[in-house]
């Protein structure tokens, strides 16, 4: 009994940092937290959408059981609720208006009657106020000590289809609480952010005769064209510098991987076949991933950028068709029904390319367009499913998925 006992510590030591391995939490094993509301200047309707927000981020950190009842008090009250006596943690804050129209907010974390952290935070407009909770959120979450979730504090950048031939490119909140259009008019698609402070972003523009690569800096709202081709381009992925561009091109008539170098302006022909090579990622410095049909179907293969050798990476699924890496890490899509009357299943599964196992990570719908937090922490991805379009956080150390639904339209791609 006791080698018994022994070989299932080893065998769980071994795989307890492989996130292929589903990692549950018991929502009985999670410290509670109730939320309390002591904000003035605001009327009710707003008070209740902040309250809304800080409660969804809280959920969505995954470290806590959250009560999800409205509750108002006084921010100086020396205790929190009698209804909250038996709560792990209080998170009580106040909202308020200052002179210059703007919205401030001061929280602070109770256990036990007592504080244990505080922070204040102010924006210039409340139509902001998601940001603010979002940074509640990731506050509280380094406070337990927590691995970073830096990612909650980024925008989205996507691609919404409005009607045949028409889209908009928005910015936004990870919740889609707060949409930017950015772009209107014409068919726009692809965007793709330039740089990691998110101050800049590249897109495809389909309206003229050729496909054209557009960047737009979004603090002097300047558009540039950068290029154009026939048949295809589209910027898949920016090298962590800024300055090296994957490009999808079709200049041989069909669709190949190219870098493209901003500071020498050159191209470098990635991929040779004479079939399908598209949406190309950077895996570190000197290998990319991507999708290409040389077996007969499509799948996922990546490139060292040095020797040019090709490896085939998914051996489950024979039409693998979106990808995205992180360290070990691949996540893709994959096909799981094939009914020519019927609306298929897109799944999103997860590998290590130090082990075999598979991960599924979605179970219904059409999921896609899967992209990697920076820390690996986090996947974000499109899901489309009975007419609604919405995108998806999956929280791969905590098991865990939310979907944020789209008010209207169909999210075509994005970018985080």
């Amino acid at each position: 009994m006791k080698i018994l006992v022994s070989l299932i510590m080893i065998f769980s030591f071994m795989f307890a940092s492989d996130a292929t391995i589903e990692v549950i939490k018991k929502v009985e094993s999670l410290p509670s937290i109730a939320v309390e509301d002591a904000s003035v200047s605001y009327d009710d309707t707003f008070r209740l959408q902040f309250f809304k927000a800080v409660v969804a981020d809280l959920n969505v950190i995954s470290l806590f059981n959250v009560d999800r009842y409205h509750r108002v008090t006084e921010y100086d009250a020396k205790r929190v609720l009698v209804e909250n006596k038996d709560k792990n943690y209080v998170l009580r804050y106040q909202m308020y208006e200052d002179d210059s129209e703007a919205l401030n907010v001061t929280m602070k974390l109770i256990e036990d009657d007592a504080e244990v952290y505080s922070k204040s935070y102010k924006v210039k407009k409340k139509n902001i106020y998601m940001f603010i909770a979002h940074a509640m959120a990731y506050d509280i979450n380094e406070y337990m000590g927590e691995p970073s979730v830096e990612w909650m504090k980024k925008k989205v950048i996507f691609a919404r289809i409005v009607a045949p031939k028409k889209s908009e490119i928005v910015i936004a909140d990870y919740t889609l609480s707060y949409q930017h259009t950015i772009v209107k008019g014409g068919f726009n698609l692809f965007p793709k952010w330039a740089t990691k402070e998110q101050r800049s972003f590249y897109y495809t523009s389909l309206d003229g005769l050729k496909p054209t690569l557009k960047y737009v800096d979004i603090r002097t709202a300047k558009v540039k064209s950068m290029m154009s081709s026939d048949g295809m381009l589209v910027c898949s992925d920016v090298s962590r510098d800024g300055r090296t561009l994957l490009l999808t091109m079709a200049k041989h008539g069909q669709p190949d991987i190219y870098t493209y170098n901003l500071d020498t302006k050159k191209f470098r022909r990635e991929t040779k076949y004479g079939g399908i090579d598209v949406n190309a990622q950077f895996m570190g410095k000197d290998k990319i991933i991507f999708i290409s049909g040389r077996l007969g179907y499509p799948n996922v293969f990546s490139k060292s950028l040095v020797t040019d050798e090709i490896e085939q990476l998914v051996y489950y699924g024979r039409s693998n068709s979106a990808c995205s890496s992180h360290g070990e890490y691949v996540v893709y899509k994959a096909r799981e029904t094939s009914n020519a009357f019927e609306a298929n299943t897109f799944n999103l599964h997860l590998i290590s390319m130090k082990t075999d196992f598979i991960r599924r990570l979605t179970a219904t719908g059409v999921n896609e367009f899967p992209r990697f937090s920076d820390d690996g922490d986090a996947i974000l991805f499109i899901k489309n499913y009975k007419n609604q379009s919405a995108i998806g956080i999956i929280r791969l150390n905590h098991n865990k998925n939310y979907l944020f639904p789209l008010k209207y339209g169909r999210v075509q791609s994005m970018d985080w």
